[in-house]
């Protein structure tokens, strides 16, 4: 029974910290609800195993990681809130701790044993909140070291009953490998989610992080580790000498970007993965974006009873690392499960090395007589077959499993995939454009030919598209539109103002055509002109000053404008009722369907009253809508004898057929 066995329900640390119900329990540590009585806030309360508490390097590293941890303020981490040492020093009593929020829900481990595989919605919303948390310590200048679905907790409290994802145990893997890993032989880690380097030389960075991300996303994808095996440093030993598979050859319905996605952060080279969580982060957006997945509601894991080790109904951050570390010799010849198991301590130079089964402990012999010549015969025969025996496994390692990774550029997929079978390789495919090799054909592989690879490694064949085709650029799609399906062809869409051009058919702003014409096969990157519409084409306001009205409204429909009347002008130049002008006016160029203003004249043409009895004449001038200004002559008396009846208008002024303004007054000349 270990000393974290002990139940410390209802102590108070620090004088401030009331422990209360047992949450979870570790090897070198355990998690308790708990109360902080200052603020009255419910805590989690993480109290390590008793004999790391006066270990000097253990302290120094404890303090020094729980500051950095509590410095890290961000929505899916879970919050340090405090740390100390309860007891007296020397004292087997005396205790490390750290004061925690608490989140009440559960693990991803715990959604993955309850679910399996997660729909893709699901997988890259998790995926995106652990990379965001772990982004903001990277960004802090903190390694996690410990990324495993049992440190993502799933929390209560988001929008619409979805759970809040938190990452927790942040710098406690590196504390505690202060006092469990002084000489740098044994590596602390879980094996199903270790990267390469971390195995060979104990170096743990943001990249390290990122390949913890990455098994994590293909445990998310297929509801299985990628590496399982009988001990777990055979799962350390596959980490490091093979490439993690395809995430669609455990689930067909997978995307190939999401392969691709979780091939990028597990490449056992360090170097050709994203820099840090950020960089990874944006990568997965990408994808996302390009997939059309949303963001979806992450469902809180059912409820559990703590075990031991546990996955709690309520959370802290669970066991590091290296909080469930066992002797080296032990993690080697126990049979325990090569999955995700909890963490192991594994001696560094095994993993290394082609897994075999660890030797017995030898223990001394009682000394026995000497033997006949015949047995010493049989002892040389025996250690000559232990020497040939040692120097095969020798050739086997370092170079008997190795093959030449063959040439097969130029051949066609069937005759790469059988010549890569034959090289006793798997292969896989992908596809790109090129100029100059054909479709259909081989152009390199990855590792190169020529290049070593162990027997069965994946070698990645690049098949040819052949040149790139300008794609069908429907008429009337966006500029946009036309631009992303170019690029998508690997080719440069460009942009000539002066190229656009009018057209009825096509709405302003829409794509009219592109230029070389779709279909026509180019280099790759070669620019792919995009032709816009420039809406109608304007055209001259047609000539209808002098027509008359209903003449002038015809002629400038049947051009295709909208005349109206925009009022009367007098103009003696033009006569009444017919046009004056336009507005816009003669010549000037309009878009098709817009509306003219017509102005009709509104004058007078005066008219011709001599040798008219005067009454007449009144008449004639009033009917024109003009007034008389003056005249003579006897008043008519009725009977036809004298009056206006008999005086005649002799002259006039103005003169006949003179334009003026209606209700100008004309002069009479009359007789008698």
């Amino acid at each position: 029974m270990t000393r974290t066995d002990e139940n410390l329900a209802g102590a108070l640390l620090d004088r401030r910290y009331r422990v209360d119900g047992l949450l979870a329990r570790g090897g070198m540590s355990s998690v308790y609800r708990g109360l902080d009585t200052r603020l009255d806030r419910p805590v989690a309360i993480k109290i390590m195993d008793s004999r790391f508490a006066d270990d000097r390097s253990f302290v120094e590293r404890f303090e020094r990681e729980a500051r950095s941890a509590a410095k890290l303020h961000h929505p899916h981490v879970v919050a340090v809130h405090d740390q100390g040492f309860d007891g007296t020093p020397g004292s087997e009593q005396r205790r490390a701790f750290l004061v925690m929020e608490l989140v009440d829900g559960g693990t991803l481990r715990d959604l993955l044993d309850e679910r399996g595989a997660l729909t893709l919605p699901q997988v890259l919303t998790i995926s995106e909140d652990v990379l965001s948390a772990l982004g903001a310590a990277h960004a802090a200048g903190l390694v996690h070291r410990d990324v495993k679905p049992e440190n993502v907790l799933i929390g209560r409290g988001g929008q619409a009953g979805s759970g809040v994802v938190k990452v927790g145990d942040f710098g406690l893997v590196r504390a505690v490998s202060a006092t469990a890993n002084t000489t740098g032989s044994v590596i602390l880690g879980t094996v199903a989610y270790l990267s390469p380097e971390q195995v060979t030389n104990g170096s743990a960075g943001e990249r390290g992080d990122v390949y913890s991300v990455g098994i994590l996303l293909y445990e998310m994808l297929t509801g299985h580790v990628p590496y399982t095996a009988d001990t777990p440093i055979s799962v350390a030993y596959r980490h490091v000498n093979d490439d993690v598979p395809a995430p669609s050859a455990s689930r067909s319905d997978l995307p190939p970007a999401l392969d691709e996605l979780v091939l990028r952060a597990t490449r056992r080279d360090a170097e050709a993965r994203p820099a840090d969580a950020t960089a990874f982060l944006e990568q997965l957006r990408e994808v996302r974006g390009q997939l059309g997945i949303q963001r979806t509601a992450v469902p809180i894991p059912a409820q559990r009873q703590p075990q031991h080790p546990s996955s709690p109904s309520e959370h802290a951050a669970p066991e590091s690392d290296a909080e469930r570390t066992v002797p080296a010799m032990q993690a080697v010849t126990a049979p325990t499960a090569g999955g995700p198991t909890g963490t192991q301590a594994l001696p560094r130079s095994a993993a290394g090395a082609a897994p075999a089964a660890a030797d017995p402990s030898e223990e001394e012999q009682p000394a026995k007589p000497r033997r006949s010549g015949g047995w010493l015969a049989l002892w040389l025969v025996a250690a000559l077959l232990l020497v040939a025996g040692v120097g095969a496994g020798g050739w086997w390692l370092l170079s008997g499993r190795y093959v030449d990774v063959p040439d097969i550029s130029g051949m066609d997929r069937q005759q790469a995939a059988q010549a890569l079978r034959d090289a006793e390789l798997t292969p896989t495919f992908e596809q790109e454009r090129h100029n100059t090799v054909p479709s259909g054909t081989s152009i390199r592989t990855d590792p190169p030919a020529g290049a070593r690879a162990l027997q069965g490694d994946q070698v990645n064949v690049m098949i040819s598209l052949g040149k790139p085709v300008v794609p069908d650029i429907q008429q009337g799609i966006s500029v946009e539109q036309a631009q992303q399906a170019i690029k998508q062809a690997q080719l440069t869409p460009t942009r000539d103002e002066n190229t656009d051009q009018y057209s009825t058919d096509v709405q302003q702003g829409a794509v009219i055509s592109v230029s070389p014409q779709p279909g026509t096969q180019v280099n790759i990157g070669t620019n792919v002109a995009v032709v816009v519409s420039k809406g109608p084409e304007p055209l001259p306001v047609p000539a209808v000053a002098g027509m008359p009205r209903d003449q002038a409204f015809t002629t400038l429909q049947e051009a295709g404008f909208q005349p109206y009347d925009a009022g009367e002008e007098f103009s003696a130049d033009v006569a009444g009722g017919h046009v004056v002008r336009t507005e816009p006016g003669n010549g000037e160029t309009v878009d098709q369907g817009s509306r003219i203003g017509v102005y009709v004249s509104n004058a007078v043409d005066v008219p011709d009253v001599q040798g008219r009895p005067l009454p007449d004449a009144r008449q004639l001038l009033s009917d024109a809508g003009l007034k008389v200004a003056g005249g003579s002559g006897g008043d008519d008396d009725g009977g036809g004898f004298g009056g206006d009846r008999f005086v005649f208008v002799v002259g006039q002024n103005p003169d006949p057929g003179t334009r003026v303004k209606r209700g100008s007054e004309v002069a009479l000349s009359t007789l008698p």
